[in-house]
């Protein structure tokens, strides 16, 4: 299959400050809509994102990969290759991974469906994490997806595919920790833009029938990383 690549642009306007990132973040997160069931889960198209650095090079690489959400097989795939535009801070990732990923994605021959995030969307200390900033800015329906909790509390589901257990701030459920293979260490899922979390439960159970991560996060972390390699093979680091 052939992969298009394309330039990750910094938009004009975007946050250079940690202030000015948070001013962001509150303006979008009133956008974010929750009482969409999302489509049904294997049907249509699904695609993963997923971003990789090389911090030395200043180089940033996003992939979309684009599954048959019945078959899982891969329909289209795109790369964007850029710099890194914002520093590394714990609650701001989205500000170096959009770019390139709203690039990556704007590549694709088609619609991407549902996208299938390798962090967080609710399930975020601001309730906004690289999931539910996508789908604002794009207007699709995104999910979170991560290997780890975060901050966040969860009794351990029990250990049959497909058991889950609250992701809790304090009182409230903000995702939920999910077995994807009986007896694995579950994954943790919160709902971005457009989808109930009901639904991206059951879209994540869709996307895993062999292996702990979807489908989606698998492929698109592998093209990311291949991108990175052949981007960053002919440089040399920069100086700091």
């Amino acid at each position: 299959m052939t992969t298009t690549t394309t330039t990750a642009d910094v938009p004009e306007g975007w946050p250079a400050t940690e202030a000015e990132a948070r001013a962001v973040q509150d303006e979008l997160r009133a956008r974010v809509i929750l009482d969409e069931p999302g489509p049904p889960p294997g049907t249509g198209r699904v695609t993963g994102v997923d971003v990789a650095y090389d911090d030395d090079r200043d180089v940033v690489v996003a992939a979309a990969v684009v599954l048959d959400a019945a078959t899982l097989e891969v329909v289209a795939e795109a790369t964007a290759v850029g710099r890194i535009c914002f520093p590394y801070v714990p609650g701001l990732l989205a500000f170096r991974e959009v770019p390139a990923v709203l690039a990556a994605l704007g590549a694709l021959p088609c619609p991407p469906g549902v996208v299938v995030c390798d962090g967080y969307g609710l399930a975020h200390p601001r309730r906004f994490g690289l999931a539910s900033h996508l789908g604002v800015l794009t207007g699709l329906p995104t999910i979170g997806v991560a290997k780890n909790p975060f901050t966040f509390t969860y009794a351990d589901p029990a250990a049959p595919r497909g058991s889950s257990a609250a992701l809790l701030a304090g009182s409230e459920e903000v995702g939920r920790a999910l077995r994807t293979r009986d007896g694995v260490k579950p994954v943790f899922v919160s709902v971005g833009h457009r989808v109930t979390l009901d639904n991206a439960c059951a879209h994540t159970l869709a996307l895993t029938p062999r292996y702990r991560l979807p489908e989606t996060t698998r492929r698109a972390d592998a093209l990311c990383r291949r991108a990175l390699r052949e981007a960053t093979a002919r440089q040399e680091p920069t100086s700091r």
